[in-house]
């Protein structure tokens, strides 16, 4: 048997990148490995993509991230991939109320061997070429959208074209054909993060979505997701992965019913999300128990009757589906009489919630106030079946809350009393 070898070796010690796979140890906790990692990805980067990697004189950048500093006031990291940047130049970037068009006040890098994200003393330049991280400080950048293209103003440029290519970038990058009429509403600090965000949604959760934005969430954004309030109460929810909350949009939300989850991780957007979505489905559920009515037959046992008149008490086989407490009977065979509800159960002298087709129980039933009484003996005897009392709306509370509680004996059941009870 043939078998294809691959050899491995340390970056530090790989001599022969065409044969041998370097390994690079990293550590996610104190970043130790990390700088090895971005030294060997240039180096190959270097020997084996010559011909693809040019510099070019077109200035090319992307917002990588919007930042107020003390000093500065609203700034924006930028990583400049081609072209030269300078001070005073003008520049349009994609803003969450349209383009953004100003002139560059600073052009600023941390100093040698400083991230640019930790907080320090910047150093002040005249011009930049790329490639380069870069933070930049200019007038109206507190609206900038994160993970959007800086474009520069030439001379040859029409400014007002390229604040229209600028809005279609992020009106085209907000379009989603995979919006729904009812679903959450999502909400990023970036787009990448968004898309993200989105992706997990539809393709590994199934949770649907009807808007989405970026930025921090304002009581607008709360207000949009309220619509959700009337058409599907958990969908009125806003997904807020990595950004602030107003204090506003918290009292707002907090006021009309509006659900805010945030989260700094996607999964724990998710977890928080379907955690709440069962909250709800129990709630409903619980709501739901009075007026859900499970199918069921009863038949009275002629020789356990202990009780005539209200409370009823008798012995009684379940002979199809399930009696439950609650549940109203009636007798069909003697003028579709009411003669009360289920509330207690006994089977082998133990109290029971629920009995199914085959058990034998004691059962009393009581009739409200307000409702004529009818007698065992008078009005029905032993020969008289009991039915539960069925409704269309009590079926669609059966099928929307308990259709897991449900067996195909008990759909076939609900079926052939229809008729019965003249629903359709």
């Amino acid at each position: 048997m043939l078998r294809s070898l691959v050899g491995s070796e340390m970056c530090i010690r790989d001599r022969d990148y065409e044969n041998y796979v370097s390994l690079v140890p990293t550590s996610a906790h104190t970043g130790e490995g990390i700088p090895d990692l971005l030294g060997l990805i240039t180096v190959l980067s270097q020997r084996t993509l010559v011909d693809r990697i040019e510099y070019q004189d077109e200035v090319q950048a992307t917002v990588l991230e919007v930042k107020v500093i003390e000093g500065l006031g609203t700034t924006i990291d930028i990583i400049l991939v081609n072209g030269e940047m300078h001070a005073n130049d003008e520049i349009v970037v994609c803003g969450m109320n349209g383009p953004i068009h100003t002139k560059i006040r600073a052009l600023m890098t941390p100093q040698p061997m400083k991230e640019i994200r930790v907080k320090g003393q910047y150093m002040h330049h005249k011009s930049i070429k790329a490639a380069m991280g870069i933070k930049i400080a200019a007038p109206g950048l507190e609206q900038a959208v994160a993970g959007t293209e800086l474009m520069v103003v030439t001379e040859e440029d029409d400014v007002e074209e390229l604040k229209l290519k600028a809005l279609e970038q992020f009106e085209q990058l907000l379009e989603d054909d995979h919006r729904e009429e009812h679903g959450v509403y999502v909400q990023a600090s970036t787009l990448g993060s968004l898309e993200a965000l989105l992706t997990f949604l539809r393709d590994d959760c199934k949770i649907p979505y009807s808007a989405v934005n970026i930025g921090p969430v304002h009581k607008k954004d709360v207000m949009k997701a309220s619509t959700m309030l009337s058409k599907a109460k958990e969908h009125a929810v806003i997904l807020a992965f990595d950004v602030k909350i107003t204090p506003e949009a918290r009292d707002y939300a907090d006021e009309v019913g509006v659900r805010i989850f945030d989260a700094e991780i996607i999964y724990h957007l998710f977890d928080q999300f379907i955690e709440y979505r069962e909250e709800l489905k129990a709630a409903a559920k619980e709501e739901a128990q009075a007026e859900a009515v499970f199918p069921c037959v009863l038949k009275i046992y002629e020789q356990h009757v202990f009780n005539t008149r209200n409370p009823i008490l008798v012995g009684c086989k379940v002979e199809a589906g399930q009696a439950k407490l609650g549940c109203p009977l009636v007798v069909p065979s003697a003028g579709m009489i009411g003669i009360g509800r289920i509330v207690s159960m006994e089977k082998d002298h133990k109290e029971v919630d629920t009995a199914v087709a085959g058990d034998d129980i004691a059962c009393k039933i009581e009739q409200s106030q307000n409702d004529q009484e009818y007698y065992y003996g008078r009005h029905f005897n032993h020969t008289d079946k009991l039915y539960s009392k069925i409704s269309r709306g009590s079926i669609d509370l059966v099928k929307e809350h308990f259709r897991e509680e449900m067996t195909s004996a008990d759909w076939a059941l609900m079926k052939r009393m229809k008729p019965i009870f003249n629903i359709l």
